[in-house]
């Protein structure tokens, strides 16, 4: 089924086989016709599969449909947890509303850095506005933009939003929008956290599914490597080197160990940077575009900051340590694996993991292929996933926020391609 079937016109066709694409993916296919009918939409898809074209498109559509307004209120608002990811919503709205006349007008706005900038090129108004819960409530305390005339409101990777604390930013935000509007909630899961969100935001939503709850990528190999966390360095080398890897994307579960890692390798001659919440939006930037330009080999990153990163045809993704919460781990090996491509997801699980390692066998169903490297083996093995997993109930890290609002934050052969 070709882009042309979906109802978007010309000029968004256009801009789609400008950028390469031939085919909807599953989630473009279902919200695009339900977003253009002006339905509330709950989308559940993991990260990889076009989600964000499954949004761009058909709000483009629905705009450049209307009359134009000089004044240009915000008319569309997209909420993202991460700078990264919002970067990435405007690279996308800007990509695909190239060929639109007249071109609407879009900005994105995010914590860490200066404010009064963001505010000057909102004087204008913004037909499309992206943004962090946390800056864009500074920006309307400043006076700097008004929500009075949204049109549509997205939430994308909702699921993290919540893990980020941002509930209570995102009902003050909701608190000052029309009443009747449009609602479309992306999440790579529905977590009871989820339905709770929704309940009272969206109206007889079109739900949408294209992968069963919490599994992994079908297309990524998974292994784990067994290990003893003293030599878990010194092995991520030497599977870089031997298997001559020139992009991997490396997960560690602090920004202290993301920083010392990434010390480490470029002591042995394999260029790494490290994109964490404590380096400045211009050092992570500038390592997010080295890592895309094949300039950087290695990007260690923390499960916070490597939301929204996307790169094409990334092979190679490596959990350091595995994620405390078995949940990460689906966020973190769907940056391989994506748009229909094979990638490879190795975790290095030393003996005080190996419970993580079940949990984490537990969530997606099925055993994770246990190695050991010559000269590198583990001086205890892990033991299989059990038939009957024990069960270890994890309390929701937002459970309490839900009924009583806490703190906020301000602020990854030639075939058809999906966008």
């Amino acid at each position: 089924m070709p882009f042309s079937t979906l109802g978007l016109s010309d000029p968004l066709l256009r801009a789609i086989a400008d950028a390469g694409y031939t085919t909807p993916s599953p989630i473009q296919s279902q919200a695009i016709p339900a977003v253009l009918d002006g339905h509330d939409v709950l989308a559940a898809a993991q990260t990889g599969t076009g989600k964000t074209a499954g949004f761009t498109l058909p709000i483009l559509h629905r705009l450049s449909q209307k009359a134009y307004s000089s004044n240009r209120p915000v008319r569309v608002l997209i909420l993202t947890p991460t700078r990264e990811l919002a970067a990435q919503i405007g690279e996308s709205v800007s990509k695909y509303g190239a060929h639109l006349h007249p071109r609407l007008k879009s900005e994105v706005v995010f914590g860490g850095v200066k404010i009064n900038p963001q505010m000057m090129r909102l004087r204008g108004g913004v037909d499309i506005l992206v943004a962090t819960p946390g800056r864009l409530l500074d920006l309307v305390n400043q006076n700097a933009v008004k929500l009075d005339q949204v049109e549509t409101l997205i939430l994308d990777e909702a699921d993290r939003m919540l893990d980020m604390g941002f509930i209570r930013d995102i009902r003050k935000i909701i608190a000052l929008l029309p009443r009747k509007r449009q609602n479309l909630l992306f999440s790579a899961t529905f977590s009871e956290d989820i339905r709770k969100l929704t309940t009272g935001l969206l109206v007889n939503p079109v739900k949408i599914e294209v992968a069963p709850r919490n599994t992994a990528a079908e297309l990524v190999e998974q292994v784990a490597y067994l290990v003893n966390k003293a030599n878990k360095t010194e092995l991520l080398c030497h599977l870089i080197k031997e298997n001559r890897w020139q992009q991997v994307l490396v997960f560690t579960t602090t920004k202290h160990g993301a920083n010392r890692l990434t010390e480490k390798l470029n002591k042995v001659d394999i260029k790494a940077a490290a994109i964490h919440g404590n380096k400045s939006q211009g050092a992570r930037t500038s390592a997010l575009a080295g890592f895309k330009a094949n300039e950087i080999r290695v990007l260690v990153a923390t499960d916070v900051a490597a939301r929204g990163i996307d790169i094409n045809l990334l092979p190679h993704v490596v959990n350091f340590e595995l994620p405390r919460a078995p949940e990460d781990y689906v966020h973190r090996i769907g940056r391989t694996g994506r748009a229909g491509e094979e990638g490879q997801a190795i975790s290095l699980v030393s003996h005080d993991e190996y419970n993580f390692l079940r949990l984490v066998e537990k969530l997606i169903g099925k055993e994770i292929k246990r190695e050991q490297i010559a000269g590198f083996e583990a001086s205890a093995v892990a033991p299989p996933m059990p038939a009957e997993p024990p069960r270890r109930p994890r309390p929701s890290r937002n459970s309490n926020q839900l009924r009583r609002p806490g703190g906020s934050q301000s602020g990854n052969k030639p075939k058809a391609k999906s966008a």
